[in-house]
């Protein structure tokens, strides 16, 4: 319920409908969302749905979520040795060549590839806080 007096307008209301598929979608990523279940937590309908939620975050639901996936799967690779296999499905990918594939195409690069150049990375943050540690 809102905290002003006044009543929500209905595009405020829509935002917050999206708003909260959006979160669904953040919160749940690895179980198999559709389109009908999203619409559901929206209160619209599957097509409507479809279309309002491009047009207010720029993207498709199916699109948002699978970089939300592609996301966690990217720090489980720098941040655990746990196999490209096993990341793929704990992220929600239902094959490893999708999750290969998809990878690449958001990241631009292999999952095995961005785990290698990411183990180099955290010679920069320490370098980091070496730069930023006081003398003595």
């Amino acid at each position: 319920m809102p905290t002003s007096s006044r009543a929500m307008s209905p595009r405020e209301r829509q935002n917050r409908d999206l708003l909260r598929a959006r979160d669904l979608m953040d919160r749940e990523f690895a179980r198999p969302l559709d389109v009908p279940t999203l619409a559901g937590a929206a209160h619209v309908s599957p097509a409507h749905f479809a279309r309002i939620f491009k047009q207010t975050f720029g993207e498709t639901p199916h699109r948002y979520l699978q970089r939300r996936r592609i996301e966690r799967a990217m720090a489980m690779l720098r941040d655990t040795d746990t196999s490209v296999t096993e990341i793929a499905w704990a992220v929600g990918f239902g094959s490893l060549g999708t999750f290969s594939r998809t990878f690449r195409a958001v990241v631009g690069t292999s999952p095995r590839a961005y785990r290698q150049r990411a183990v180099a990375v955290p010679a920069a943050v320490c370098f980091t806080k070496a730069w930023t540690r006081p003398a003595g």
